[in-house]
C-alpha cells in the first residue's frame, strides 16, 4: 500500500489507509501517517481516469466539471476553503503541505483533527452544525445581495473562479447511471417499499428536470455539496469539515439537505435517530438564517433540494438489484438488498413527504 506513496514518505513513519469512495478517481487515497511524534492525514489527488469502470465518477479536466480533480487541491491552496464557511465557524483541517508529484498527481498533507467523529455526534451537535452552515451561507446572500431574497445577486470574487464546480446539483445527478425501463415493481422493493412510495418515488425520477428548474430560482450561495458524517469532525473549536472536491455555488438548502438524508442512507446511524436530526437540522438551519430569509423559504429550500439531489437513487438502485451484471457498490453500506431497501426506507419515505409538501397531487 506505501509503495503508491513512497516518494512522500520517510524511513520509518507508520502509515494506515483510511476509508473513503474508492469509486472516484479523483481520490488516490488516503492515510494516516504517523510521522515520528506527530500524525497527519495524507490525500492524493489523481488526475484522471475512473476506477472499476465506473464512468459516473470519472475525474475531468475541466475546472468547471462537478468532478475536477484539482479543485481541491486549488481550494487548499488558495486558502478559499478556509474562508468559504469561516463565518459560521466552520472550517477544514489545516494545510499542512501540498506536493506535486512525479506522475501528475498532488499530494496533499492535512491536519488529523482529534475529535468526535460525524457518525457519532449528538442532536445538539447537528442543531449546532446546521445553525454555522445557515450562518456561513447567510454571510454569502449578504455578499451577492440576496438578503431578504428576492434579490438580483451581485458580482462577487468567488463567483469568477473559474475552478469551482460550475452547475454541481445538476451536472451530478443527470449524470448518475439510471437507464429505462426501471423496475419499480420489483418483487423485492414491493415486498418492503409500498406501493405509494413507489410511485411518488417514480413521479420524482419522471419529474427531475422540473426539480431541478425549481431549485434554480432559490436563492445561491457556496455549498460544499458533499456534507455528511464521513466528512465530519467536531473537536474542541467546534465542526471541521473534509472533502472539498465539489465546493463551488449551490442552492440555499442544498448542504443541510444533504446533511439529513445522507447521515442515514448507507446505515452508519441508527435509522430511529432520523426525526431528531431532521428537526435539529432544519430548525438550526434556519436560525442561523434568521434576518436573511423566512424560515418557511429555508424549509421549503431543503425540501426541493433534497428531491433535486436524490432523485436518482430509487431508479439506481431498482436498477441494481434487477441487472445481471451489477455494477460494483461504493464501499460504505455493506448490508444485503433486501437490509438496504428496509434500511432506506423510512429516509425515502421523508423525501416523498418532502416532494408532497410542495407537490400536492
Amino acid at each position: 500500500m506505501s509503495d503508491a506513496i513512497a516518494d512522500v514518505l520517510q524511513p520509518g513513519w507508520a502509515v494506515q489507509p483510511l476509508d473513503h469512495n474508492p469509486l472516484n478517481a479523483a481520490t488516490g487515497g488516503i492515510w494516516r501517517v504517523r510521522r515520528n511524534a506527530t500524525t497527519a492525514i495524507l490525500k492524493i489527488l489523481w488526475p484522471g481516469g475512473t476506477v472499476s469502470g465506473r464512468a459516473d465518477w470519472a475525474t475531468s479536466d475541466d475546472p468547471g466539471h462537478w468532478n475536477y480533480w484539482r479543485r481541491e487541491g486549488l481550494a487548499y491552496r488558495t486558502g478559499l476553503c478556509a474562508a468559504a464557511f469561516a463565518a459560521g465557524g466552520i472550517r477544514p483541517p489545516r494545510l499542512l503541505d501540498s506536493v506535486d508529484r512525479y506522475d501528475g498527481s498532488i499530494a496533499l498533507w492535512l491536519e488529523d483533527v482529534d475529535g468526535t467523529p460525524g457518525t457519532e455526534l449528538t442532536i445538539a451537535q447537528f442543531g449546532d452544525l446546521a445553525r454555522r452552515l445557515g450562518t456561513a451561507h447567510a454571510s454569502w446572500l449578504a455578499a451577492t445581495g440576496q438578503a431578504g431574497w428576492p434579490g438580483q445577486p451581485a458580482p462577487v470574487a468567488w463567483l469568477t473562479v473559474d475552478w469551482l464546480s460550475r452547475d454541481w446539483l445538476r451536472d451530478y445527478t443527470l449524470s448518475r447511471p439510471v437507464a429505462d425501463p426501471v423496475a419499480w415493481d420489483h418483487p423485492l422493493a414491493a415486498q418492503v417499499w409500498p406501493a405509494p412510495l413507489r410511485a411518488t418515488l417514480r413521479e420524482i425520477w419522471e419529474r427531475r428536470h422540473r426539480v431541478l428548474a425549481e431549485v434554480d430560482l432559490l436563492p445561491v450561495t457556496l455549498c460544499h455539496h458533499d456534507v455528511w458524517p464521513m466528512n465530519l469532525v467536531v473537536d474542541d473549536a467546534g465542526p471541521v469539515l473534509f472533502d472539498w472536491t465539489f465546493v463551488g455555488p449551490g442552492a440555499i438548502g442544498e448542504d443541510p439537505a444533504n446533511l439529513i438524508l445522507d447521515t442515514f442512507f448507507d446505515g452508519l446511524v441508527p435509522i430511529d435517530g432520523l426525526p431528531d436530526v431532521r428537526a435539529a437540522v432544519c430548525d438550526g438551519y434556519a436560525r442561523g438564517l434568521a434576518g436573511a430569509l423566512e424560515p418557511d423559504d429555508v424549509h421549503r429550500a431543503i425540501r426541493l433540494s433534497a428531491a433535486a439531489k436524490y432523485f436518482w437513487l430509487a431508479p439506481f438502485m431498482l436498477n441494481r438489484i434487477a441487472a445481471a451484471d451489477r455494477l460494483p457498490g461504493v464501499g460504505y453500506d455493506a448490508r444485503d438488498d433486501l437490509a438496504i431497501l428496509e434500511g432506506r426506507r423510512p429516509v425515502l419515505e421523508l423525501l416523498t413527504d418532502w416532494y408532497r409538501t410542495d407537490h400536492p397531487r
